[in-house]
């Protein structure tokens, strides 16, 4: 290493040889033909690490490899994002038609939060807890099943938020109406694990009296 220290500020120096050479020829030409092979190597590998983009001070393998795990969840993220907003819209549509409805992409764990605190707030663990303490209950009092028309659909990844107003007729003639914004959180498989519910619980309040 020393040795090659001392060599390189003399082959660089202009109209310079290589020690113990008077001449352009022999072992002076070979340098050169080192020294270009080198450079063409260097100027090779920045392009590449160019190219591959700005790695971190320090980064070891395993951090890269995570960032280009992380690109890519990023990249596939828009794809999540459509087909979860096509689930709700789908659902939805079905809802309004009579053939099903959002409720029928709940996962079994689901957890769903009722905002608010009035006498219907609170939080229902699973799907059946959410059926049968919440839906059913409801539904019960209804005369005709609540017809969702939706405002806004936003979704981002694993969440989509819609906003929407229901409309029914209860059992007492009366009009039961209200406007609903539901977060809701997806798992991989297209199912919802998690919803926070906000609306005017105190109109459901005086429907479940």
């Amino acid at each position: 290493m020393s040795g090659a220290r001392a060599l390189a500020p003399t082959l660089f120096r202009p109209g310079a040889v290589a020690p113990g050479r008077t001449g352009a020829g022999g072992g002076w030409g070979r340098a050169k033909r080192v020294w270009l092979l080198a450079g063409t190597l260097l100027v090779s590998t920045v392009a590449s690490v160019a190219q591959a983009g700005p790695i971190e001070r320090g980064a070891t393998p395993s951090t890269v490899a995570s960032a280009g795990t992380a690109a890519r969840a990023s990249a596939d993220a828009p794809t999540r994002t459509a087909a979860n907003e096509a689930l709700i819209r789908n659902a939805f549509d079905a809802w309004r038609a009579g053939t099903g409805g959002v409720f029928d992409l709940l996962h079994e764990d689901a957890v769903w939060t009722v905002g608010g605190d009035s006498p219907v707030s609170g939080t229902y663990r699973g799907k059946r807890d959410f059926m049968d303490n919440a839906v059913a209950p409801i539904t019960a009092r209804l005369a005709t099943p609540i017809v969702p028309e939706v405002d806004h659909l936003v979704a981002q990844g694993d969440t989509v938020v819609a906003v929407w107003r229901g409309i029914a007729r209860a059992h007492d003639g009366s009009t039961y109406t209200n406007h609903y914004a539901w977060h809701m959180v997806f798992d991989a498989d297209g199912r919802i694990v998690r919803v926070v519910a906000f609306l005017d619980t105190w109109v459901l309040a005086a429907l479940m009296e």
